[in-house]
């Protein structure tokens, strides 16, 4: 446990040094999108939920359990303007090793583009693509607690400019089932790109991550509360010469605001063993989709239904981005 303690230190050192970005200055930041459906219901984060799904063990290794032995999880997204984004994952338990091991894929196909010159004459097409390929393996430390790892091999290709990396995700977790509650701690995406764009070095889409889930026991209810970017205080992005061009206010942060845009906050209630609902609220989400002199909507909102059945879990999720805009998912998990 040692060996593990000192190597999550160190990861947290190494992105807090190399990883202070905002916006869209990191590199393969697809890596953050939702990919599991219960993920997308769940507010787009958590790494703590007490669930049978081994789609979240996709995100947090540490969640990876032997009740997930041969279970195949695979998640559709169709976003704005045809974006499209697959996830299937297979996950299988070692007996002699005490391991629990998976392995998937993560796809975001962006649709047909034009290609043109410098002087902007169409030349043709391309299909810009990115992709992620995990492998995981989680294990379990005395009565409560668990840790695992992911590896990643990154790849984006956007006609000419292709650029490859790899990565590691180190998770931890902590479950009482007694008492129902369960907490996570994950830090993402830290590696090294091996193949730049244009030859100039970009920063990983680094994250740090804690989260706590309760199960209420004797009840249908179970809430989770879980926070991002703990390695950078202000999260607040804001474009001063767009505001002026366009005759909208430079917003004002202030310390709660800053802290509360860490947050997540996700509930969910079961009917019998069958059927889950969920409804989350992504603060920072809100925060960043929010158009000055108009109101939010449900901006931040998601929510999703599963049915859940002995040898497959079906479900939607919807979460929604702008006004009159929303985002849909599917998921299907099969144990064979």
């Amino acid at each position: 446990m040692r060996w593990l303690i000192s190597l999550v230190f160190c990861s947290v050192l190494t992105g807090q040094v190399l990883s202070q970005t905002l916006g869209g200055d990191a590199a393969y930041t697809f890596l953050n999108n939702p990919f599991s459906t219960q993920l997308t219901a769940l507010g787009g984060v958590n790494i703590s939920n007490i669930t049978k799904d081994a789609s979240l063990a996709f995100y947090n290794p540490a969640l990876l359990r032997q009740d997930l032995h041969r279970q195949f999880s695979s998640d559709f997204s169709l976003f704005f303007g045809g974006i499209k984004q697959l996830h299937a994952q297979g996950v299988l338990s070692h007996k002699a090793s005490q391991t629990i091991v998976s392995a998937g894929v993560q796809y975001l196909h962006y649709g047909s583009a034009m290609q043109t010159d410098p002087a902007g004459n169409v030349i043709g097409e391309f299909r810009p693509t990115d992709f992620a390929l995990q492998v995981s393996a989680g294990r379990k430390y005395l009565e409560r607690w668990y840790y695992g790892v992911n590896l990643k091999f990154i790849q984006s290709n956007y006609g000419v400019y292709r650029s490859s990396a790899i990565a590691a995700d180190f998770g931890l977790n902590y479950l009482d089932s007694a008492k129902g509650w369960q907490v996570g701690f994950l830090a993402r995406n830290m590696g090294l790109q091996l193949k730049t764009y244009a030859r100039e070095a970009e920063d990983m889409p680094f994250d740090l991550q804690l989260g706590v889930t309760k199960r209420f026991i004797g009840s249908p209810f179970q809430v989770s509360v879980t926070t991002q970017r703990l390695h950078q205080f202000d999260l607040a992005y804001e474009d001063t010469t767009f505001n002026t061009d366009n005759g909208f206010p430079n917003q004002s942060t202030g310390f709660m605001t800053n802290l509360f845009r860490h947050f997540v906050f996700a509930g969910q209630a079961y009917v019998g063993d069958k059927l889950e609902f969920t409804l989350a609220y992504n603060v920072l989400r809100r925060a960043e989709l929010k158009v000055p002199n108009a109101t939010g909507g449900l901006s931040g909102i998601s929510f999703g239904v599963g049915l859940l059945l002995p040898k497959m879990q079906f479900r939607f999720a919807r979460s929604q981005y702008i006004n009159s805009t929303a985002y849909h998912q599917i998921g299907l998990n099969i144990t064979l």
